[in-house]
């Protein structure tokens, strides 16, 4: 996630708490369930817009990030009213709301701003609320994490009380940076707690010079959910091996959301994430 423009702004259910300073690793996810395929809804043009649902329906896809909106907005997904929207949305058209995102996090950043620190608790709630397991939160922009280590001694203490109220929640927050695998396991084992994980952007960490395909191996279970992205053509065209980051998510034992966040959009908007869609489809089916 890396909030450009409109269209370019991130389950595990959790058995208790566990003591603070040592990561408890969670649970292995079991190969077998396979892989479910949605987009961001800032992707499609319809950021914290219930209509997005329909759309990812047009599309094929099994549902949608959805972001809870903007400052200026005063983020609308927290009233109650839009989320009851969203969910009637997802039941009419027979799709999913995969995760919750805060792409607001990269304009008022968690390191910094106090507001952010409540916004974060109301989204853990917004999350409960809404039947959501993962919460992605973005460290872009004015968030970003790269070289500032006030900034992220900031970001765990702040971690460590809302990884609290994660876990009574049953809600896993998933940071989402320019950070490396090894920075961010240095979080979460500072933070302790396994409501914290990573959720990973293939184009992102690709596009930082990372070896992406080691970096999944290696974070392994500590990893929620992915963005799917190709920074330079369709996906399959450009410069991700997809088959390579199913081999990874093999070796790390990871079935789950796979959420398409485009950057590259040739063939327009939907017919983009259409093509993408059904080229992923190919290598993460829904019974892998």
């Amino acid at each position: 996630m890396m909030l450009k423009s409109a269209l370019a702004v991130g389950g595990l259910a959790l058995g208790g708490s566990c003591q603070r300073g040592a990561v408890e690793k969670p649970a292995p996810k079991k190969l077998g369930k396979g892989f479910k395929i949605g987009v961001c809804d800032w992707t499609i043009g319809k950021r914290a817009n219930p209509e997005s649902l329909a759309l990812a329906k047009s599309i094929g896809l099994d549902g949608v990030q959805v972001d809870l909106g903007g400052a200026e907005n005063n983020l609308p997904l927290r009233e109650r009213s839009l989320q009851e929207e969203f969910l009637e949305a997802a039941r009419e058209n027979d799709v999913e709301i995969g995760s919750l995102a805060m792409g607001v996090l990269n304009n008022v950043p968690y390191k910094r701003e106090p507001e952010a620190e409540h916004w974060v608790l109301d989204g853990i709630g917004v999350c409960k609320a809404m039947g959501c397991k993962v919460l992605l939160l973005a460290f872009f922009g004015k968030g970003d994490l790269r070289n500032d280590r006030k900034g992220i001694d900031v970001v765990v203490e702040r971690l460590k009380g809302a990884a609290l109220e994660a876990e009574v929640s049953g809600v896993i927050l998933g940071i989402e940076s320019q950070l490396s695998a090894e920075q961010h396991m240095d979080i979460i084992e500072r933070v302790g707690s396994p409501a914290v994980q990573v959720y990973y952007d293939v184009g992102n960490s690709h596009s930082n010079g990372y070896d992406i395909y080691k970096e999944i191996r290696y974070l392994g279970k500590h990893i929620c959910e992915f963005h799917a992205k190709d920074n330079d053509d369709l996906y399959g065209k450009g410069s991700i091996d997809f088959p390579e980051v199913r081999r990874a998510m093999d070796d790390a034992g990871f079935r789950g959301w796979i959420h398409m966040e485009g950057t590259k959009m040739p063939l327009g908007v939907l017919e983009s994430c259409h093509y993408d869609g059904e080229y992923l489809r190919k290598i993460f089916p829904p019974n892998a």
